[in-house]
Protein backbone atom coordinates (compact mmCIF):
# COMPACT_ATOMS: atom_id res chain seq x y z
CA UNK A 1 0.00 0.00 0.00
CA UNK A 2 1.06 3.55 -0.65
CA UNK A 3 0.05 6.60 1.28
CA UNK A 4 -0.19 10.30 0.72
CA UNK A 5 2.35 12.40 2.55
CA UNK A 6 -0.32 15.02 3.02
CA UNK A 7 -3.64 16.03 1.64
CA UNK A 8 -3.79 17.43 -1.89
CA UNK A 9 -3.92 21.16 -2.09
CA UNK A 10 -7.51 21.42 -3.27
CA UNK A 11 -8.26 24.87 -2.06
CA UNK A 12 -8.27 27.88 -4.38
CA UNK A 13 -6.10 30.87 -3.64
CA UNK A 14 -7.37 34.39 -4.17
CA UNK A 15 -5.69 36.01 -7.16
CA UNK A 16 -5.66 39.52 -8.53
CA UNK A 17 -6.84 40.28 -12.06
CA UNK A 18 -3.52 39.26 -13.64
CA UNK A 19 -3.58 35.84 -11.99
CA UNK A 20 -0.75 33.44 -12.74
CA UNK A 21 -1.25 30.90 -15.52
CA UNK A 22 -1.43 27.55 -13.74
CA UNK A 23 -3.90 26.02 -11.32
CA UNK A 24 -1.71 23.13 -10.29
CA UNK A 25 -2.59 20.49 -7.73
CA UNK A 26 0.41 18.74 -6.15
CA UNK A 27 0.79 15.48 -4.28
CA UNK A 28 3.70 13.40 -3.06
CA UNK A 29 3.28 9.65 -2.61
CA UNK A 30 5.83 7.50 -0.83
CA UNK A 31 6.42 3.84 -1.52
CA UNK A 32 5.31 1.97 1.61
CA UNK A 33 8.53 -0.05 1.59
CA UNK A 34 10.53 3.04 2.42
CA UNK A 35 11.29 3.56 6.07
CA UNK A 36 11.47 7.31 6.42
CA UNK A 37 12.48 9.24 9.48
CA UNK A 38 10.08 11.80 10.90
CA UNK A 39 12.41 14.51 9.58
CA UNK A 40 12.29 13.09 6.03
CA UNK A 41 8.50 12.93 6.16
CA UNK A 42 8.37 16.52 7.33
CA UNK A 43 10.72 17.57 4.53
CA UNK A 44 8.55 15.93 1.89
CA UNK A 45 5.41 17.50 3.28
CA UNK A 46 7.10 20.87 3.14
CA UNK A 47 8.34 20.15 -0.39
CA UNK A 48 4.80 19.48 -1.55
CA UNK A 49 3.74 22.92 -0.36
CA UNK A 50 6.81 24.58 -1.86
CA UNK A 51 6.17 22.97 -5.27
CA UNK A 52 2.58 24.18 -5.11
CA UNK A 53 3.79 27.72 -4.48
CA UNK A 54 6.31 27.61 -7.33
CA UNK A 55 3.87 26.26 -9.92
CA UNK A 56 0.96 28.51 -9.01
CA UNK A 57 2.65 31.74 -7.99
CA UNK A 58 5.34 32.01 -10.66
CA UNK A 59 4.41 34.18 -13.63
CA UNK A 60 5.46 31.96 -16.53
CA UNK A 61 4.29 34.23 -19.36
CA UNK A 62 3.77 37.93 -20.04
CA UNK A 63 0.08 37.35 -20.76
CA UNK A 64 -2.67 38.21 -18.32
CA UNK A 65 -4.87 35.36 -17.10
CA UNK A 66 -8.07 35.64 -15.12
CA UNK A 67 -8.70 33.06 -12.41
CA UNK A 68 -11.10 31.24 -14.73
CA UNK A 69 -8.52 31.10 -17.53
CA UNK A 70 -5.83 29.34 -15.51
CA UNK A 71 -4.72 25.98 -16.87
CA UNK A 72 -5.74 23.07 -14.67
CA UNK A 73 -2.93 20.61 -14.13
CA UNK A 74 -1.67 18.05 -11.61
CA UNK A 75 1.75 16.85 -10.58
CA UNK A 76 2.09 13.65 -8.57
CA UNK A 77 5.48 12.54 -7.27
CA UNK A 78 6.12 8.89 -6.49
CA UNK A 79 9.12 8.62 -4.16
CA UNK A 80 10.75 5.19 -4.42
CA UNK A 81 14.22 5.76 -2.96
CA UNK A 82 16.12 7.93 -0.55
CA UNK A 83 19.59 7.85 -2.10
CA UNK A 84 21.21 9.92 0.64
CA UNK A 85 20.22 12.49 3.24
CA UNK A 86 17.87 14.91 1.49
CA UNK A 87 18.18 13.17 -1.89
CA UNK A 88 15.22 11.35 -3.42
CA UNK A 89 14.36 9.51 -6.62
CA UNK A 90 11.30 7.99 -8.27
CA UNK A 91 8.86 9.20 -10.91
CA UNK A 92 6.32 11.93 -11.50
CA UNK A 93 3.00 11.97 -13.35
CA UNK A 94 2.20 15.27 -15.05
CA UNK A 95 -1.24 15.97 -16.45
CA UNK A 96 -3.05 19.02 -17.80
CA UNK A 97 -6.48 19.69 -19.25
CA UNK A 98 -8.43 22.36 -21.07
CA UNK A 99 -12.17 23.14 -21.11
CA UNK A 100 -14.27 22.66 -24.22
CA UNK A 101 -15.98 25.77 -25.56
CA UNK A 102 -19.45 26.44 -24.09
CA UNK A 103 -19.18 23.37 -21.87
CA UNK A 104 -18.11 22.18 -18.43
CA UNK A 105 -16.29 19.28 -20.12
CA UNK A 106 -12.48 19.17 -19.79
CA UNK A 107 -10.29 17.38 -22.29
CA UNK A 108 -6.89 15.96 -21.33
CA UNK A 109 -4.09 17.88 -23.03
CA UNK A 110 -1.01 16.20 -21.63
CA UNK A 111 -0.49 13.10 -19.53
CA UNK A 112 3.07 11.89 -19.09
CA UNK A 113 4.96 9.72 -16.62
CA UNK A 114 8.51 10.91 -16.13
CA UNK A 115 10.61 8.04 -14.80
CA UNK A 116 13.83 10.03 -14.56
CA UNK A 117 13.15 11.86 -11.32
CA UNK A 118 16.08 12.48 -8.97
CA UNK A 119 16.55 15.57 -6.82
CA UNK A 120 17.67 16.98 -3.50
CA UNK A 121 15.51 18.99 -1.17
CA UNK A 122 16.29 20.22 2.32
CA UNK A 123 14.14 21.61 5.10
CA UNK A 124 12.98 25.22 4.57
CA UNK A 125 14.36 25.33 1.02
CA UNK A 126 12.55 27.73 -1.30
CA UNK A 127 12.14 26.95 -5.00
CA UNK A 128 12.54 29.97 -7.28
CA UNK A 129 12.89 29.62 -11.03
CA UNK A 130 15.23 32.07 -12.75
CA UNK A 131 15.10 31.89 -16.58
CA UNK A 132 18.28 30.80 -18.34
CA UNK A 133 19.81 29.62 -15.09
CA UNK A 134 20.16 26.17 -13.51
CA UNK A 135 19.82 26.23 -9.73
CA UNK A 136 18.68 22.71 -8.84
CA UNK A 137 17.13 19.74 -10.57
CA UNK A 138 13.73 19.87 -8.89
CA UNK A 139 13.16 23.48 -9.94
CA UNK A 140 14.30 22.74 -13.48
CA UNK A 141 11.97 19.75 -13.85
CA UNK A 142 9.02 21.80 -12.64
CA UNK A 143 9.87 24.74 -14.92
CA UNK A 144 10.21 22.37 -17.87
CA UNK A 145 6.73 20.96 -17.36
CA UNK A 146 5.22 24.38 -16.68
CA UNK A 147 6.44 25.56 -20.07
CA UNK A 148 5.51 22.31 -21.83
CA UNK A 149 1.97 22.48 -20.42
CA UNK A 150 1.72 26.08 -21.61
CA UNK A 151 2.99 25.12 -25.06
CA UNK A 152 0.39 22.36 -25.45
CA UNK A 153 -2.38 24.66 -24.27
CA UNK A 154 -1.44 27.58 -26.54
CA UNK A 155 -1.06 25.20 -29.50
CA UNK A 156 -4.65 24.06 -28.98
CA UNK A 157 -5.98 27.61 -29.45
CA UNK A 158 -3.84 28.71 -32.41
CA UNK A 159 -1.75 26.71 -34.85
CA UNK A 160 1.77 26.49 -33.36
CA UNK A 161 0.83 29.16 -30.85
CA UNK A 162 2.91 27.45 -28.16
CA UNK A 163 6.28 27.72 -29.92
CA UNK A 164 7.57 30.36 -27.50
CA UNK A 165 6.91 28.12 -24.49
CA UNK A 166 8.30 24.98 -26.08
CA UNK A 167 11.45 26.99 -26.82
CA UNK A 168 11.60 28.03 -23.17
CA UNK A 169 11.24 24.37 -22.15
CA UNK A 170 14.10 23.51 -24.49
CA UNK A 171 16.22 26.19 -22.86
CA UNK A 172 15.56 24.57 -19.48
CA UNK A 173 16.84 21.30 -20.95
CA UNK A 174 19.96 23.00 -22.28
CA UNK A 175 20.67 24.69 -18.95
CA UNK A 176 20.25 21.42 -17.02
CA UNK A 177 22.35 19.11 -19.17
CA UNK A 178 25.63 19.86 -17.42
CA UNK A 179 24.11 18.91 -14.05
CA UNK A 180 24.43 15.19 -14.71
CA UNK A 181 20.87 14.62 -13.49
CA UNK A 182 18.80 12.09 -15.46
CA UNK A 183 16.24 12.94 -18.14
CA UNK A 184 18.00 15.83 -19.83
CA UNK A 185 20.15 14.11 -22.46
CA UNK A 186 19.44 12.56 -25.85
CA UNK A 187 21.06 9.20 -25.05
CA UNK A 188 18.86 8.36 -22.06
CA UNK A 189 15.78 6.14 -21.83
CA UNK A 190 15.31 5.39 -25.54
CA UNK A 191 13.99 8.78 -26.64
CA UNK A 192 11.30 8.91 -23.99
CA UNK A 193 12.52 11.61 -21.68
CA UNK A 194 12.32 15.40 -21.30
CA UNK A 195 15.00 16.00 -23.93
CA UNK A 196 13.04 14.17 -26.62
CA UNK A 197 9.64 15.50 -25.59
CA UNK A 198 10.64 19.06 -26.46
CA UNK A 199 13.19 18.31 -29.18
CA UNK A 200 10.55 16.40 -31.13
CA UNK A 201 7.77 18.95 -30.70
CA UNK A 202 9.97 21.71 -32.17
CA UNK A 203 11.17 19.58 -35.09
CA UNK A 204 9.57 20.19 -38.48
CA UNK A 205 8.74 16.48 -38.76
CA UNK A 206 6.28 16.96 -35.89
CA UNK A 207 4.43 19.89 -37.45
CA UNK A 208 1.50 17.55 -38.26
CA UNK A 209 1.17 16.74 -34.55
CA UNK A 210 0.97 20.41 -33.66
CA UNK A 211 -1.57 21.01 -36.43
CA UNK A 212 -3.50 18.02 -35.09
CA UNK A 213 -3.50 19.54 -31.61
CA UNK A 214 -5.01 22.75 -32.97
CA UNK A 215 -7.61 21.14 -35.25
CA UNK A 216 -8.55 18.47 -32.70
CA UNK A 217 -9.52 21.12 -30.17
CA UNK A 218 -10.66 24.17 -32.13
CA UNK A 219 -12.44 22.28 -34.93
CA UNK A 220 -13.31 19.21 -32.90
CA UNK A 221 -13.75 19.49 -29.14
CA UNK A 222 -14.87 23.14 -29.27
CA UNK A 223 -17.62 22.35 -31.80
CA UNK A 224 -19.20 19.46 -29.90
CA UNK A 225 -21.64 21.67 -28.00
CA UNK A 226 -23.16 23.08 -31.18
CA UNK A 227 -22.79 20.02 -33.41
CA UNK A 228 -21.49 16.67 -32.26
CA UNK A 229 -21.30 15.51 -35.87
CA UNK A 230 -19.09 18.44 -36.89
CA UNK A 231 -16.95 17.97 -33.80
CA UNK A 232 -16.35 14.30 -34.54
CA UNK A 233 -15.49 15.11 -38.16
CA UNK A 234 -12.94 17.66 -36.95
CA UNK A 235 -11.41 15.12 -34.58
CA UNK A 236 -11.11 12.52 -37.35
CA UNK A 237 -9.51 15.05 -39.70
CA UNK A 238 -7.08 16.12 -36.98
CA UNK A 239 -5.97 12.57 -36.18
CA UNK A 240 -5.52 11.85 -39.90
CA UNK A 241 -2.61 14.28 -39.90
CA UNK A 242 -0.69 11.97 -37.58
CA UNK A 243 -0.30 9.31 -40.28
CA UNK A 244 2.57 11.32 -41.76
CA UNK A 245 4.48 11.11 -38.47
CA UNK A 246 3.78 7.39 -38.20
CA UNK A 247 5.66 6.87 -41.46
CA UNK A 248 8.69 8.93 -40.38
CA UNK A 249 8.85 8.59 -36.57
CA UNK A 250 6.73 5.56 -35.60
CA UNK A 251 6.36 5.02 -31.86
CA UNK A 252 7.71 8.46 -30.97
CA UNK A 253 6.98 9.58 -27.43
CA UNK A 254 5.02 12.69 -28.50
CA UNK A 255 2.84 10.83 -30.98
CA UNK A 256 1.92 8.04 -28.58
CA UNK A 257 1.50 10.41 -25.66
CA UNK A 258 -1.05 12.50 -27.56
CA UNK A 259 -3.09 9.60 -28.91
CA UNK A 260 -3.13 7.64 -25.66
CA UNK A 261 -4.16 10.74 -23.69
CA UNK A 262 -7.19 10.96 -25.97
CA UNK A 263 -8.12 7.27 -26.20
CA UNK A 264 -10.90 7.20 -23.59
CA UNK A 265 -12.29 10.47 -24.90
CA UNK A 266 -12.41 9.13 -28.46
CA UNK A 267 -14.06 5.92 -27.25
CA UNK A 268 -16.81 7.89 -25.52
CA UNK A 269 -17.35 10.28 -28.42
CA UNK A 270 -17.71 7.53 -31.01
CA UNK A 271 -19.72 5.15 -28.82
CA UNK A 272 -23.00 6.16 -30.49
CA UNK A 273 -21.60 6.36 -34.04
CA UNK A 274 -22.78 4.22 -36.91
CA UNK A 275 -20.75 1.12 -37.80
CA UNK A 276 -18.99 2.78 -40.76
CA UNK A 277 -17.87 5.76 -38.70
CA UNK A 278 -16.62 3.46 -35.95
CA UNK A 279 -14.66 1.38 -38.45
CA UNK A 280 -13.07 4.49 -39.93
CA UNK A 281 -11.85 5.84 -36.58
CA UNK A 282 -10.65 2.40 -35.40
CA UNK A 283 -8.68 1.81 -38.60
CA UNK A 284 -7.14 5.26 -38.31
CA UNK A 285 -6.09 4.75 -34.69
CA UNK A 286 -4.60 1.35 -35.51
CA UNK A 287 -2.47 2.93 -38.24
CA UNK A 288 -1.23 5.60 -35.87
CA UNK A 289 -0.62 3.31 -32.87
CA UNK A 290 -0.55 -0.34 -34.06
CA UNK A 291 0.91 -1.60 -30.78
CA UNK A 292 -2.36 -0.78 -29.00
CA UNK A 293 -4.76 -2.03 -31.66
CA UNK A 294 -6.72 -4.11 -29.15
CA UNK A 295 -7.62 -0.99 -27.16
CA UNK A 296 -9.04 0.72 -30.22
CA UNK A 297 -10.88 -2.43 -31.29
CA UNK A 298 -13.08 -1.98 -28.22
CA UNK A 299 -14.77 0.97 -29.94
CA UNK A 300 -16.47 -1.44 -32.34
CA UNK A 301 -18.17 -3.37 -29.54
CA UNK A 302 -19.58 -0.38 -27.63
Amino acid sequence: MKFLVSLLFIFNLVFVSNSQELNCQVSVIIDARLELTSVEKEVLEQMENTIYELMNNTQWTKDKFTVEERINCTIQFQIDKVTSAGSFSGSMQVQSSRPALNSSYNTTMFNFQDKDVAFSYSRNAILIYVPNQYTDNLTSMLAFYAYFILGMDYDSFSNKGGTKYFSMAQQVVSDAQASGAPGWKSNERGRKNRFWLVDNILHELFSPLRECNYIYHRKGIDLLYDSKKSGKTGIFNALSKLIKITSTRPGSVNLLNFVQAKTNEIKNLFADSEAREKNDIVNLLKRIDPANSSRYQEILTQ
